[in-house]
C-alpha cells in the first residue's frame, strides 16, 4: 500500500469522523425534540409535579440542551454512555450483551451470505441469458419480494413446529457446543440471508457483465485464457468497488433493521432494545443505539472505500 493510498484512506477516516460528529449532534437534538417528558414517563401519571421536577434535576433535564449535548459528548469520549431513564442502570450495562449478540448474528450472516451471493452472481453473469441465469434471476427476485416476517413465520412452522429440527426460540439452545450454536442461529441466519443476498447477487451480476463486455476481456479470451482465470484474475478486481459498496449497504441492515427477526425468534439483540427504549422514551439508550448503528454503517462504508482504493489499479499505482 503506497503513500497515496494511505493518504486517501486517512482522508476517508477524517471525513468519517466529521460525519460522525454531525450525526451525533443530529441524534441528540432530534431525540430531545420527541414529545413527552422522560421524567413524567418514568414516574407515571400519578407523580406529583415536585417529584417530576426532582427527577428532571436528577436526569439533568433542567440544564440547557446545548450544555447537555457537550456533556454527552464528553461522556462518550470517556466511555460513559449515561444512565437509563427507565431502569436507572448504566447504558453500558444494558447494551453490552446485546451488542455482542447483534454482532455475532451479523458476523454469522455475513460469513454465510457473502460467499453465496458472490458465487450466484458470478455464475449468473457467466451464463447470462441462459436458462440457469433466468432461474437464478427469478429466485433472487422472489426472495427479495417476500416479506421477511413471512419467511421467518414459514421457517418456524416448517422446521420448528412440523419437523422439530430446531427450536422456535433461537436463544433457548445451549450455544457452547457446535450443535447448539447451529440450532440457535440457523433459522435467523437463513431468514436474514434471504433479505440481504438479493441486492448483492444483482449487483455482482450487473458489474461483472459490464466488465465481461470490455475489450480487454475479449482480448484475454482470444489469447486462449481459461474462462475461470479471465473472470477471477482480470474481471473480478475491477468489480470489487461497486460490489463492496453494495455489500456494505446490504450488511448495514443486519444491525439496525432486524427487529422483526429478533422478535419472531426471541433473539436478544440491540434492535429490540432500541425499540423498547423508544417506547419508554429512554433517551440515553436511544441515543447510544442510533449512534452505534451510525458508527457501524460508517465503518462498513469505510471498509468498502478501502477495498475500492486497494483493488483499483489507477488509484493503487498513482
Amino acid at each position: 500500500m503506497n503513500r497515496y493510498v494511505l493518504k486517501m484512506v486517512g482522508r476517508r477516516i477524517c471525513v468519517g469522523l466529521l460525519t460522525l460528529l454531525a450525526v451525533s449532534a443530529l441524534i441528540f437534538f432530534m431525540t430531545n425534540l420527541l414529545p413527552g417528558d422522560a421524567a413524567q414517563v418514568a414516574l407515571g401519571q400519578s407523580a406529583t409535579p415536585e417529584t417530576v421536577a426532582a427527577l428532571r434535576r436528577q436526569f439533568g433535564l433542567d440544564q440547557p440542551v446545548v450544555f447537555r449535548f457537550f456533556s454527552w459528548l464528553a461522556g462518550l469520549a470517556t466511555g460513559n454512555f449515561g444512565i437509563s431513564y427507565a431502569s436507572g442502570v448504566p447504558v453500558r450495562t444494558i447494551v453490552g450483551d446485546r451488542i455482542v449478540n447483534s454482532l455475532t448474528l451479523a458476523a454469522v450472516t455475513t460469513a454465510v451470505s457473502v460467499p453465496i451471493a458472490l458465487i450466484v452472481g458470478i455464475v449468473s453473469a457467466i451464463y447470462r441469458g441462459s436458462r440457469l441465469d433466468r432461474v437464478l434471476g427469478i429466485l433472487t427476485m422472489s426472495v427479495v419480494a417476500v416479506p421477511e416476517f413471512l419467511v421467518a413465520s414459514l421457517a418456524v412452522m416448517l422446521f420448528a413446529v412440523k419437523l422439530h429440527w430446531v427450536s422456535a426460540l433461537s436463544f433457548s439452545a445451549d450455544t457452547s457446543t457446535l450443535t447448539g450454536f447451529l440450532k440457535a442461529y440457523i433459522l435467523p441466519v437463513m431468514v436474514l440471508c434471504f433479505v440481504v443476498m438479493a441486492q448483492m447477487v444483482r449487483m455482482t451480476r450487473a458489474a461483472l457483465i459490464n466488465q465481461l463486455d470490455s475489450a480487454y476481456i475479449e482480448m484475454a479470451m482470444l489469447k486462449g485464457l481459461r474462462l475461470r482465470r479471465v473472470v477471477l484474475t482480470h474481471a473480478m478486481p475491477n468489480v470489487v468497488g461497486p460490489v463492496a459498496n453494495a455489500m456494505a449497504l446490504s450488511l448495514s441492515y443486519l444491525l439496525g433493521g432486524v427487529i422483526i427477526v429478533e422478535t419472531i425468534f426471541s433473539y436478544p439483540g440491540l434492535a429490540s432494545t432500541f425499540v423498547d427504549a423508544v417506547s419508554n422514551r429512554d433517551l440515553p439508550v436511544v441515543q447510544f443505539c442510533v449512534l452505534f448503528f451510525s458508527v457501524c454503517f460508517l465503518l462498513l462504508l469505510l471498509i468498502a472505500d478501502i477495498f475500492t482504493i486497494v483493488f483499483n489499479p489507477k488509484l493503487r499505482k498513482s
